[in-house]
């Protein structure tokens, strides 16, 4: 049996039953659509930066996705970047950097491979690849086909898509993404990225600059993977941000007058998770036994040591959701996939 916790950015997880790395989309397929026909269960491991696996681990066949491979073709003002689901995320927006490629150069620094962007439509400092998502291939196994997903039947909304919502049915092998050309950023969309660029929020900067201000922000958050950092030891933001009906922010506003919020188009309101976790009680560097809140931003959950386990990791999400939702009357949902494992006990 293979451990699972090395393959995770938490480094918890027990053992697999059984284990195999894809390096093809064809291997992902096949292994996949046997284990189907064999009524195996199946866990489909990417980078491990999103995902929470039990100390029991995973009773079935857990296929690493290992595949490799960039395509790119000229359609007009934009490129077609296509990219095999195994291949790092972050080194794909250094490449659009240094090409000239505009449009997700705001999530470098995000862990993980490229098959788990259009599952999580993974975003951040105002950029989701929804934006830019031309199509998606993957693997239909209620259909047993190999079909291409076009981007307006994803399903994509705040950190959700239609394969999230059906994780059991589509195994993602490729995605391509249509970027401008452009030595510019796309707009700033984040007020905190605009300050440490010096521009207003709607201006758009050369991509190095963009890049290298992205990283910045997220090292000092412990957003960027580093051996020697104990706070990178995580899953990444542990909880959403809430998005509020109009009746639930009233109510918000009257337990916490003033609270930052972010005005949605569609007439909701999205708080700020972190906000919600240090008013409630819950510092930077909060500690319950091995585990304990980053020391640089109160999203994180971590493993600071590697001795913990993840029942440890859950009893401190469940002490700080419940305090959240005592203190505001608003509850936290989890971020990162949770495998064997659920925050209700």
């Amino acid at each position: 049996m293979e451990m699972l916790a090395p393959y995770t950015t938490l480094r918890l997880g027990g053992p697999a039953r059984d284990f195999a790395e894809a390096t093809t989309a064809e291997q992902l397929v096949s292994l996949i659509a046997e284990a189907d026909r064999n009524a195996v269960p199946t866990l489909v491991l990417g980078g491990g930066s999103n995902v929470v696996v039990s100390d029991e681990g995973f009773d079935g066949l857990v296929v690493k996705v290992a595949t490799r491979g960039v395509s790119v073709s000229r359609d007009g003002e934009q490129v077609l970047v296509t990219v095999e689901a195994g291949e790092d995320w972050d080194p794909l927006v250094a490449r659009s950097v240094a090409e000239g490629w505009s449009g997700i150069e705001c999530m470098s620094g995000i862990p993980g491979l490229v098959g788990s962007t259009p599952i999580q439509n993974v975003g951040a400092y105002g950029q989701e690849v929804s934006q830019t998502i031309f199509c998606v291939r993957a693997y239909d196994r209620l259909t047993r086909q190999v079909v291409d997903i076009e981007a307006r039947q994803c399903g994509f909304s705040y950190r959700d898509s239609a394969f999230k919502r059906d994780l059991s049915r589509y195994v993602v092998l490729a995605v391509t993404y249509a970027l401008e050309i452009s030595e510019l950023s796309g707009p700033v969309a984040y007020e905190e990225l605009a300050r440490r660029l010096r521009t207003e929020v709607g201006g758009r900067v050369p991509l190095g600059q963009a890049r290298e201000a992205v990283l910045g922000l997220r090292r000092g958050k412990g957003m960027v993977l580093d051996p020697d950092d104990p706070d990178t030891r995580s899953a990444g933001s542990f909880f959403t941000n809430p998005v509020l009906s109009r009746a639930q922010a009233a109510d918000l506003e009257v337990r916490a007058p003033g609270h930052p919020r972010w005005d949605m188009p569609d007439g909701s309101i999205k708080v700020p998770a972190a906000w919600l976790i240090e008013h409630a009680g819950f510092p930077k560097g909060y500690e319950r036994g091995p585990v304990r809140i980053s020391t640089k931003h109160t999203l994180a959950l971590t493993n600071p040591a590697g001795a913990a386990t993840t029942a440890d990791l859950l009893g401190l999400a469940r002490e700080v959701r419940d305090g959240v939702r005592e203190k505001f009357g608003v509850t936290l949902v989890n971020e990162p996939v949770l495998v064997g494992c659920s925050l209700e006990e």
